[in-house]
């Protein structure tokens, strides 16, 4: 199948998605995107007024586990290992992994894994992109926030070239880079930046090629635009609208095209793209909810009907076999075909992470 038919059949016809974005819109929803039970999704990864390095206020000193974990006094479960992949990072200078927290000398928010899994990139005190190694050491300064901008939630874009597109320099490089969330003046935009550092960041504006023509496919908003969660291998980002409560997919592998999969926030996708996992409210508490990210289906599975509990922040394993969400009480896994029901692996309090 050649790669403009792939790009095709991911988002159907024009018509289709047209219908698929008209009905979107007018769905009523149990939630809105800042149902998650932890305040506006902007500040999710907002930087905490604190001394550069330093971590945040209640949080442990560095290099210390306490008061990340569980109830006071109970014994703390970590439940990351070098098996599983996992990895939690709990807003304090220090990162849940391999079974033990790592010190990274400086605050480390938003955790995400480059898709080698030898970078790691995150938002520091001090508000900035940075990326380091998995120690925490050889820290570069991606980004500079240049002050009065929330920065969020970066997530490592990736493509692999096709056989019918060139496999350039410029091809890789355009790829080989972070998207992340910005908010300045309560305006809510998707950023990117070169992973390589040296560049100042340029707003990714999701769009669609054959939109704004009679009949063509309507643009998607431009701004209010939030959690952006790179993956597959075609440098698709899935992102959250907060005004519209609802979960997108862009894609501008060979033209741009932006499909609306539903209401819900805090996407992320599958390693391999083809499904995509996200929070809506249900009956009050937060579920997860995954769908096919092809656009060919309107069919969603709720993977927690028996939720008593909230699960956010959604990640995929590497194998796509096992997603992982916070809790009030820590982090869970569950099976990502709903086998089985959600099961606490860590005490440990953090936005969970898998390393490739």
């Amino acid at each position: 199948m050649s790669v403009r038919n792939r790009v095709r059949n991911r988002f159907g016809t024009v018509a289709a998605i047209a219908l698929m974005t008209t009905v979107g819109t007018v769905l009523v929803s149990a939630c809105g995107p800042n149902d998650s039970g932890n305040g506006p999704e902007p500040t999710a990864g907002a930087p905490i007024a604190t001394a550069p390095g330093t971590a945040a206020p209640g949080t442990p000193a560095p290099g210390k586990s306490g008061g990340t974990g569980g109830s006071t006094g109970a014994k703390e479960t970590n439940g990351t290992t070098a098996a599983n992949h996992l990895t939690i990072s709990t807003g304090t200078q220090t990162v849940v992994m391999n079974g033990t927290t790592v010190d990274f000398g400086t605050v480390v928010r938003d955790l995400a894994w480059s898709p080698d899994g030898k970078k790691a990139a995150f938002i520091n005190g001090n508000g900035d992109l940075v990326t380091a190694n998995p120690d925490g050491s050889g820290k570069v300064t991606v980004a500079k926030n240049p002050g009065g901008e929330t920065w969020s939630h970066p997530s490592w874009q990736h493509a692999e070239p096709s056989a019918s597109i060139t496999d350039s320099p410029e091809f890789r490089e355009r790829f080989n880079s972070i998207v992340f969330s910005a908010a300045k003046a309560n305006v809510l935009r998707l950023e990117k930046v070169s992973a390589k550092g040296g560049g100042a960041p340029e707003v990714l504006t999701p769009r669609n090629s054959e939109g704004g023509v009679p009949g063509g496919v309507p643009q998607p908003p431009e701004t209010g635009n939030t959690w952006s969660n790179a993956g597959g291998t075609h440098g698709e980002v899935a992102y959250a609208n907060t005004p519209a409560g609802e979960v997108y997919i862009y894609d501008d592998y060979i033209r741009p095209a932006t499909l609306a999969v539903g209401k819900g926030s805090q996407p992320a996708l599958s390693p391999d793209g083809e499904q995509i996992v996200f929070v809506r409210a249900v009956n009050g508490h937060d579920h997860l909810f995954t769908k096919s990210a092809q656009g060919q289906s309107k069919a969603e599975k709720d993977l927690t009907p028996s939720a008593t509990t909230d699960y956010t922040e959604p990640a995929w394993s590497p194998d796509g076999k096992t997603i992982a969400a916070r809790t009030p009480d820590g982090v869970s896994t569950l099976p990502a075909d709903g086998s089985a029901a959600p099961a606490p692996v860590s005490t440990f309090k953090g936005l969970p992470a898998y390393r490739p």
